[in-house]
């Protein structure tokens, strides 16, 4: 009967622990899209004149594209990656890296053109990445990337546009 009692404590115990390894600091501190105001904004047809219908499904639905898909996944050229509706710089090609997921990854942003949100779509916190200036839903960051930043910007190569240096 002791036995029974103590395991049913040790079992209210367990299941009442929160987890913490999906909190990151990054998630804790953004808010939500829908409080943003953006300096470029329009209306989903606007948007759909504007882009293919895979950028629309990325940057507007915040989809995701297939891993290995991107024609920029390969690319080593030195330039700059812009956001595909609006053309803020987002990524300097010198903070890309070959992470292996399968999309463009970046170990830092060009600071103050990508923004956070928290999403759970897949049952757990993640931080969301969108474009400052037009709010086109990039990817998702994790901090599992190399240094000097520890991150790993995993981005939609539908999202980006390569703007090669002169």
């Amino acid at each position: 009967m002791l036995k029974k009692i103590v395991l049913g404590i040790l079992c209210v115990g367990f299941a009442s622990c929160k987890g913490t390894s999906q909190e990151k600091e990054m998630a804790k501190t953004t808010q939500t899209k829908s409080e943003k105001k953006f300096e470029i904004t329009k209306t989903e047809a606007e948007w759909r004149k504007e882009l293919t219908d895979m950028e629309f499904y990325i940057l507007r639905k915040a989809g995701t594209e297939n891993p290995g898909s991107s024609d920029l996944l390969d690319n080593k050229k030195e330039g700059t990656y812009v956001c595909a509706a609006c053309e803020t710089p987002l990524f300097k090609s010198e903070t890309k890296f070959k992470s292996g997921t399968g999309w463009p990854s970046f170990y830092q942003e060009i600071e103050g053109n990508v923004a956070y949100d928290v999403d759970y779509k897949i049952g757990y916190k993640r931080t969301e990445e969108h474009c400052a200036t037009c709010g086109g839903h990039l990817g998702h960051v994790f901090e599992d990337g190399p240094e000097p930043t520890g991150l790993r910007h995993c981005i939609n190569g539908a999202a980006l546009n390569f703007i090669p240096s002169k």
